[in-house]
């Protein structure tokens, strides 16, 4: 399925481009800032990534409206606001090194690109990872790498991440996700199968502590063949 390119969006769309800021700012207002997002660094990304190239072509009339939409492959691109509230539950200043896990169209990860040192990104879906990879690129977000793989199994020879954050729900946190998450760090996915809840998980030595933040509905997390 192909995705609207940069390239293709400046050729194309003229005018269109101010009334797409236009209804940027609005999604940021009416369905982020409204409903509690408060951390000032992340309403700036929200208002600088531009969510209509990450969507494909059939879709991009939606672009800023309060729903997730389908983006191939099963898979789909996270409602605005909760891509703003799991960046904001995050915590992050622009020291850390991610692991996100679920890159999808690559939007989330553009969205920790502005806000991180270095964002490493695993899609288990080989089209859709490669996309996002040479989109991301194209895009000028050179402090992503997208890998191709399983996100159970995290990105071990970059451990420890100071945040993970996942873009799909395991029945439960895979241990080895915990594990590769550094001391002092944070993690929020969500959680369940039927009954998903968002959670922040924090790691202070051997102490690890479950913070429930809200019900949610995300696709389900696979394990790699």
């Amino acid at each position: 399925m192909a995705f609207i390119s940069a390239l293709c969006m400046a050729s194309c769309c003229g005018k269109g481009e101010s009334n797409m800021e236009r209804l940027r700012e609005l999604m940021v207002k009416n369905q982020i800032e409204e409903r509690g997002v408060t951390d000032q660094r992340v309403l700036h990304a929200m208002r600088t990534v531009e969510r209509h190239l990450f969507i494909p072509s059939h879709v991009i009339s939606e672009a800023y409206n309060d729903h997730p939409l389908p983006i191939g492959h099963g898979q789909t691109i996270s409602q605005p606001y909760i891509v703003a509230l799991m960046t904001e539950l995050c915590e992050l200043r622009g020291v850390e090194k991610v692991l996100e896990v679920g890159t999808g169209s690559g939007y989330q990860a553009a969205i920790l690109s502005l806000l991180a040192k270095k964002v490493y990104s695993i899609e288990i879906v080989e089209p859709l990872g490669k996309n996002a990879r040479s989109l991301l690129k194209k895009m000028g977000y050179d402090n992503v790498e997208v890998r191709i793989g399983d996100g159970y199994k995290g990105w071990p020879e970059e451990a420890p991440f100071d945040r993970i954050i996942l873009t799909a729900s395991p029945p439960v946190i895979p241990q080895t996700l915990i594990d590769q998450l550094a001391d002092g760090g944070i993690l929020v996915s969500p959680e369940g199968e039927f009954m998903q809840e968002l959670v922040r998980i924090r790691k202070n030595g051997d102490r690890i502590t479950k913070e429930s933040i809200t019900y949610v509905r995300f696709v389900p997390m696979v394990h790699g063949r």
